[in-house]
């Protein structure tokens, strides 16, 4: 079973967005949000200003500059291609949120990049955390989410700049 990415957070990160789990392209790259048509960093890109063209890690700092801050739900789980509704549910690992938000006390909102991801946390991390931050569900950034037009999903994802 492949092993999610680590955590993209630092001291000033006051914003979680939390996938499922990384895709293929994702694992392969070692990369969040790699597949091409992902519209994440597009959005981002719009978002916190940066190009379209910028090497990933341009756009992680870009992140890490905004106070923002990314990871999954799952650290592992078994799942045949790179949909979320092919996760096989008992083989579903959660990474360590306790510790995380221990060592992160800025972490004051957690935003999921759809809907597994917040069905998961809510289940299986949420009722088990001594500090819960405030959480919001935004439509996925996936391409298989096509039913959401792209402008909808930057005006959701507007919510997670504008944080004050």
């Amino acid at each position: 079973m492949p092993t999610g990415l680590a955590p993209v957070v630092d001291d000033v990160t006051r914003v979680l967005v939390l996938g499922s789990m990384p895709g293929q392209v994702s694992l392969q790259k070692q990369q969040y949000y790699a597949h091409p048509r992902n519209a994440f960093w597009r959005i981002m890109g719009e978002l916190i200003g940066f190009g379209g063209h910028a090497d990933y890690p341009a756009r992680l700092d870009a992140l890490r500059a905004s106070g923002i801050g990314l990871w999954d739900v799952l650290r592992l789980c078994d799942r045949p291609g790179s949909l979320d509704s092919a996760i096989v549910p008992v083989s579903m690992e959660v990474n360590d949120f306790e510790k995380l938000f221990t060592e992160r006390p800025s972490i004051a909102r957690v935003f999921f990049n759809g809907a597994k991801a917040e069905q998961v946390f809510q289940r299986l991390v949420a009722p088990n955390l001594a500090r819960q931050p405030m959480y919001l569900r935004l439509p996925s950034s996936s391409p298989a989410n096509a039913g959401v037009a792209y402008d909808a999903k930057l005006r959701a994802w507007r919510a997670v700049v504008d944080v004050g």
